[in-house]
């Protein structure tokens, strides 16, 4: 008898149950941590415990639970994890979804407990029996409960065995190994068998004895008791047991804390362990059950084991089963157990016990029966004598527990099979062409019919499993014309085949031979496997081939069987069945359809249209449809590298003619890369009613989305990674189509963008994301492989289109002039990948950024737009018909800012993904690299950079297109915004790098704006945030060399730099700007050397520091005088509109928006005033010297005296203002600075005298009232001995003051040539301007030229180095001062002596 084996057993004849070596298909797989973490926490629990299983409380939401699922589902799914039990644990935790996830089973669960989809389970409140769940289906497989739980065994047995398509491994005839059990010590009979669809008849003796005639039913009943007491009586018991399979957990064989309690069941022996603390309420009834339970699961547990040698069975304790092999069995003895009774399998009917109305059998069918061989058969022994069990056949057999003489059941054959395995080989030998005396001819017939379902016998109409069987009278007559005995053959397939498929009616004929084409290959495979004779293999082979020829016929010519050619390929609705499935089209139908392709010109054409419908097809669909059969179609597709080269020859692939907005429907792969959760209608339908959700939903929402998105951009990669690997033609294209994709949407970029010209957020990011994951392989921690990246590459003919993109310092002319010089070489696909990625990303991932944030401006202002349009419903409230309208139009008005609000919250969404922003920032690390490697001719992070970098006379990097250093600073940016804990260190280190080179070196980059973006990023980074007082960069600028050597130089440089932008913008922008270089100032103050670096620096950079400190004194000046200037505004206009009691409507309008603006103005300024008064406070410290310098020191003094006296003169009154601190306004803070930058300049005399010589603010008695208020109302600011030294301070200005006005007066009136012609002064240092030839003071033109590069008087360009020393005017007002000294002296001389 042939072996009895399992999916994966040892085919050998001496092979057993212990030889079986399960094979999950994920063993070649590797797994982390965390998924083996996750495999073996679900497998510890119940299977029933579905909570448990995937981490929830009983009180969680929908929500909740799909989160879960979708978690350990990723993480368990044996596709992704080779840990030993995935599968398994997939199972459990798809099963557990599958409850909870089920309003009706989910409430059932919560209620009784159990599983909701078990027959057995306690919830279930039917009143059909109990037993009904062992009815099988009409196909003859089990019913719908077993439907999500089947093991490979199983599977084997639907097509092979009881169900499918028919009983023995070659269709409907029983041939498949199998053995059943003879109960008693005699003669016995049948009562069950395994494997095999209907008995056999046992083989001929050599005496030519027949088989056995069948025994009584008492008989049969008297020996199958046994067996019913084993297994039949303990299933009932659980079933009537308990309602609620909830209970404490049992251990078997060994104590394992907290299982120390043991207990032994009275009936088996058995022992097992509990936890005392799970039974601690228990009554002796409870334990009775307990006990009960304990010995059914231990039955359940046992399994078959043979002995090679004697052909003994026996019953053991599965202890060294897997948890996987464990369910397995349960699973297999529940099928045992569901075993219809004898005449359900003799061949009368179909599996279920089919209606004896079937048609008598004929002659031909009687004479094939004959030919079966029969059943051998295995019979239970009794008991040995050492037993102490009764030899009755009605006392179950003892399972002896631990520490008992036996531990195993033995059950021996009987007489009637003694010598089996002996026998067997002999009957093997004994078949020259078949089984038992059948010929090779009758085998042929017997497997054709059954495979292809064809009967020659017009009363029969199915076969033994209710399949359709169709009849071929056509064959038939032929047969019987000819002579020739009525059997199917090879011969006659071809013409079977045709006519059975030209009649199938609603069947297409490609439906029927793909099922034909399934069962001829499983044959054929197993025929192989157990090393069939040649001559079937060749008529199995001939059979395939012959059914492969007719699927292509089926295909590609319809006609033939009458059928009328569409336009939609017959392949479509079958690549979108799974592969496995009988409609399906399977891995060996691609294989020998791809094989046939040099001898059939047809079947590359048809492949292709149907891979050009899938495409097609896909393009009327969104994610909200089924979506992922077609994609999972084209993954199979691609594994072909045959196929894939034919795909990517086709027009449709790279369609150069499509626009940008086609590109996602006309070409092969744009319906693929544009299913998104961006699509239309996908982001309402995340996102419903968006102003009415809490941020919870919100969040979850955005979560699901983020789940869904990332599956599906892991198969859009799997796809290009074979298309990639498959030929280097293919993957050309592939590259062609990326580019094309890049190329065709450089208007995303665009000021204003009109959506419809070109392609969507939802296809650039996917696009954008492949890319980046393409990138991974060389983008290694050590760019050990980034001078593969060949600059050249941008010089020989490139795939991205830089043409028209602006350069980083290089106009339109002097770019094309550089790259019309074509380098010499070939471009590697590293250049490739990663110049296209940096596209990409500009105009995907960026664009869509940028999207976002005009989208969230454009809400805001039709919000707004919205508030002032409803102000206007009352002028129609008496006319009902324009009132409907209005109303019709302000709804549809706020669905479109609904659907903005969704789509803004989708788009977050997918930016805010951290998975995807930590790839673009890896791949954003590689081009910072590249970049600083490219300026600085250095093997840069490995050796480090010297500042200021050199000249390139190559001209390589002005060359570059301005988004290679713009995708890098707007990547960085939303990052740095929204999620900056997803930024390592390492990373910072380059990217602070990157900032302080290019403001150092800003001469190399044209555009002020992208140098801006550097100023951003420090000053995002320095963002306090959570456990982060100064944010993500902070401490790394505080000791980073490059930092402190030169990042203050580089924003102080910048600071200059920016006064003039050339934008009409450039006056708000330059503050905007400056307000973040003084954020990243105050950070880093604190770091002495950086204050040590500064002062040694402005030693000997004098003039840089000049102008660095004109343009920090010209901001103080006017965001003061602005801000001030604003809240004298709000006092007044508050006062005249509190005070005026009948103003005209006009008027107080009017004074309202008066007021409104000033409030507005006060608001944006206080806050810079307030930053640029704590900068001066710091640099007048750090730098006395520059402040005092001769053209600096008397606009400092003068401003300095115009706001002290603003803020503690007779008008300070009139900065009063309502809730000062929402203008952030603190006067007394304010005043306090002020002070400050006066003592930080005490000690130099230059200062000292400049404020003396303010004739305009200089009040001696704003000092005193400074004092004043610092001592009585704002006590505490300054200490006493500030107010001391500013007290002192007061005395030397008034002091000075007298000295100066003295010198004035001695001078008496000086001659107008003398004075400075724009400030009026007696001047020190007289120059001649080259221009004008006039003659001006040498500080006031230093002044003056701080702030503008031209001539005062004529406008022509001048700088201080071309102005001449005026020494012959210069020496007169020497000798004018001389002389006016000598007649004071002289005076003061006589005075004196007429005194005395």
């Amino acid at each position: 008898m042939p072996a009895s084996t399992a999916s994966g057993a040892d085919a050998k004849p001496n092979g057993n149950a212990k030889s079986r070596d399960h094979n999950q298909g994920n063993q070649d797989k590797n797994y982390t941590v965390e998924q083996k973490a996750a495999v073996i926490r679900v497998r510890r629990c119940s299977t029933t415990a579905f909570y448990e299983i995937l981490g929830l409380e009983k009180s969680c939401t929908d929500a909740e639970i799909k989160k879960a699922y979708r978690k350990l589902s990723l993480l368990t799914h044996p596709d992704k994890n080779g840990y030993d039990g995935a599968d398994e644990a997939f199972k459990l935790v798809s099963h557990a979804f599958q409850v909870l996830s089920d309003a009706d089973k989910k409430q059932k669960y919560d209620r009784y407990g159990g599983d909701p989809d078990s027959r057995f389970g306690s919830s279930s409140t039917s009143t059909a029996s109990p037993f009904s769940g062992f009815a099988r289906s009409p196909s003859g497989g089990r019913g719908p409960v077993f439907e999500d739980e089947i093991s490979p065994e199983e599977l084997f047995n639907r097509f092979f065995g009881g169900g499918g398509m028919g009983g023995g491994p070659f269709g409907g005839f029983d041939t498949a190994p199998q053995f059943a059990f003879n109960l008693g010590g005699g003669p016995g009979f049948r009562v069950h068998q395994f494997g095999g669809g209907r008995p056999r008849r046992r083989p001929q003796e050599a005496n030519g004895t027949s088989e056995r005639p069948p025994q009584s039913t008492m008989s049969v009943l008297s020996n199958l008791l046994p067996l019913l007491i084993l297994f039949v009586f303990p299933l009932l018991s659980s079933i009537f047991s308990s309602s609620s399979p909830s209970g404490p957990s049992i251990r078997f064989n060994t104590p394992e804390p907290p299982y120390v309690m043991q207990r032994t069941t009275p009936r088996l022996r058995v022992d097992y362990f509990l936890n005392p603390a799970e039974v601690e309420d228990y009554s002796n009834r409870n334990f009775r059950d307990l006990d009960r339970k304990a010995e059914n699961s231990y039955v359940a547990n046992l399994q078959f084991e043979v002995c090679p040698e004697t052909g003994v069975f026996s019953l053991t304790m599965a202890e060294s089963l897997s948890d996987a092999e464990k369910i397995r069995n349960k699973r297999l003895a529940k099928l045992g157990s569901q075993a219809p009774p004898r005449s359900a399998f003799n061949g009368e009917g179909n599996s279920e016990g089919g209606s004896s109305s079937q048609p008598p059998e004929s002659s031909e069918s009687q004479a094939l029966k004959q030919l079966e061989p029969s059943n051998p058969e295995i019979s239970i022994a009794s008991p040995t004598a050492s037993s102490t069990v009764p030899e009755s056949p009605f006392i179950q057999p003892v399972i002896k527990g631990k520490g008992g003489d036996a531990s195993t059941i033995n059950i021996t054959p009987s007489a009637s099979v003694a010598g089996l395995s002996e026998k067997r080989n002999a009957l093997d030998q004994s078949r020259s062409s078949s089984r038992a005396g059948e010929t090779l001819e009758e085998w042929e017939d017997k497997v054709l019919r059954s495979v292809f379902r064809i009967t020659l016998d017009s009363s029969v109409r199915s076969d033994g499993h209710g399949h359709r069987l169709h009849h071929v009278p056509g064959v038939l007559a032929d047969l019987l014309e000819q002579g020739q005995a009525v059997r199917l053959s090879t011969a006659t397939l071809d013409q079977a085949i045709l006519e059975v498929a030209s009649e199938l009616g609603a069947t297409t004929p490609l439906d029927y031979l793909l099922g034909c084409w399934k069962r001829i290959t499983t044959q054929l495979k197993y025929a192989k496997n157990h090393k069939a004779v040649e001559s079937k293999l060749d008529t199995l082979k001939e059979a395939r081939r012959l059914c492969m020829s007719y699927c292509i016929f089926a295909i590609t010519m319809p006609e033939m069987f009458g059928r009328e050619s569409t336009d939609t390929s017959p392949l479509l609705p079958h690549l979108l069945v799974d592969p496995e499935d009988e409609r399906g089209i399977c891995h060996d139908f691609l294989s020998e359809a791809i094989a046939r392709l040099p001898e059939d010109d047809t079947i590359e054409p048809a492949l292709v249209k149907a891979v050009e419908d899938l495409s097609r097809d896909l393009a009327k669909k969104t994610m909200s449809d089924d979506y992922k059969s077609y994609v999972l179609a084209l993954r199979h597709l691609v594994r072909y590298p045959a196929l894939v080269k034919a795909i990517a020859s086709t027009p449709s692939f790279v369609s150069t003619s499509a626009s940008a907005s086609d590109l996602e429907a006309t070409t092969l792969l744009g319906p693929f890369f544009a299913i998104s959760p961006l699509q239309a209608d996908i982001t309402s339908q995340y996102f419903s009613s968006p102003k009415t959700r809490d941020r919870a939903f919100i969040t979850n929402s955005q979560q699901s989305l983020r789940m869904a998105l990332t599956t599906h951009q892991q198969d859009l990669l799997d796809v290009v990674n074979h298309i990639i690997k498959s030929d280097k033609t293919a993957r050309d294209r592939v590259l062609d189509w990326f580019a094309l994709c890049v190329n065709r949407n450089h208007k995303r970029r665009a000021l204003q963008v009109d959506k419809k010209l070109v392609s969507s957020d939802g296809f650039m990011i996917n696009i954008t994301v492949c890319l980046d994951q393409l990138c991974e392989p060389f983008m290694d921690a050590t760019f050990s492989k980034i001078d593969r990246i060949d600059v050249d590459y941008l010089r020989r003919q490139p795939r991205i289109d830089i043409k028209d993109e602006t350069k980083l310092n290089m106009d339109q002319n002097a770019s094309d002039k550089f790259y019309d010089q074509r380098a010499e070489g070939t471009n590697n696909f590293i250049s490739e990948v990663f110049f296209l990625t940096l596209a990409a990303h500009h105009y995907g991932t960026e664009a869509t950024n940028q999207t976002l944030g005009q989208l969230e401006k454009d809400i805001k202002r039709m919000e707004k737009n919205i508030e002032e349009i409803e102000l206007d419903r009352h002028k129609w409230i008496n006319n009902p018909a324009q009132l409907k309208m209005f109303d019709s139009a302000v709804q549809k008005y706020k669905d479109s800012i609904d659907k903005g609000i969704s789509y803004k919250h989708a788009v977050q969404g997918v930016l805010l993904d951290e998975q995807m922003q930590a790839r673009s920032l890896q791949f954003m690390r590689y081009v910072i690299v590249w970049l600083l490697r490219l300026v600085s001719k250095t093997d840069f992070p490995k050796q480090p950079l010297k500042l200021p970098l050199k000249p390139d006379p190559s001209n390589f990097f002005e060359a570059l297109p301005e988004y290679f250093l713009e995708d890098v600073v707007g990547a960085y940016r939303f990052v740095m915004r929204n999620m900056p804990w997803t930024i390592s260190s390492t990373q910072s280190d380059e990217l602070i790098t990157l900032c302080i080179t290019f403001l150092r070196n800003s001469e190399m980059i044209k555009n002020p704006y992208l140098k801006s973006g550097l100023v951003t990023i420090l000053f995002a980074g320095t963002w306090p945030g959570p456990n982060r007082p100064k944010g993500v960069l902070g401490d790394l600028l505080m000791g980073l060399p490059i930092a402190t050597e030169h990042l203050l130089h580089s924003l102080m440089k910048f600071y200059i730099e920016v006064e003039n932008t050339g934008a009409h913008t450039q006056f708000y922008d330059k503050f905007n700007i400056r307000f973040e270089i003084f954020q990243i100032i105050k950070c880093i103050w604190d770091n002495r050397i950086y204050r040590e670096n500064l002062d040694r620096e402005a030693k000997i950079n004098v003039d840089f520091f000049v102008r660095f400190v004109n343009l920090l004194l010209n901001d103080v000046t006017f965001v003061l005088d602005e801000s001030l200037t604003a809240f004298q505004q709000i006092h007044n206009l508050s006062q005249e509109l509190q005070n005026s009691q009948h103003p005209e409507q006009t008027v107080r309008q009017e004074k309202e928006e008066a007021l409104s603006a000033a409030k507005g103005k006060a608001k944006s300024y206080m806050q810079l005033t307030n930053e640029t008064v704590a900068m001066l406070k710091l640099f007048t410290e750090a730098l006395a010297d520059a402040f005092t310098m001769p053209e600096i020191v008397q606009r400092l003094a003068d401003m300095l005296d115009y706001n002290l006296d603003a803020l503690v003169g007779p008008k300070s009154n009139e900065l009063k203002v309502d809730n000062p601190q929402e203008y952030e306004f603190r006067p007394k803070t304010l005043l306090s600075e002020i002070l400050d930058v006066y003592l930080n300049l005490r000690n130099k005399e230059s200062f000292i005298l400049a404020v003396a010589r303010d004739g305009r603010s200089y009040k001696p008695a704003n000092f005193q009232k400074a004092t004043a208020i610092f001592q009585t109302r704002a006590t505490g600011i300054k200490s006493p001995q500030e107010l001391q030294a500013w007290t002192a301070l007061g005395e030397n200005f008034r002091k000075a003051k007298e000295a100066d006005d003295q010198a004035e007066e001695d001078l008496g009136e000086v001659p107008d040539e003398y004075l400075d012609p724009l400030i009026y002064t007696l001047m020190t240092d007289p120059v001649i301007l080259p221009t004008s030839k006039t003659t001006i003071d040498r500080s006031t033109i230093r002044s003056h030229l701080l702030s503008d590069p031209n001539d005062p008087f004529n406008r022509a360009p001048l700088k201080i180095e071309d102005v001449i020393p005026n020494t012959e005017l210069k020496a007169k007002i020497e000798a004018f001062k001389a002389e006016k000294r000598g007649a004071k002296s002289a005076q003061a001389n006589i005075m004196d002596t007429s005194e005395g």
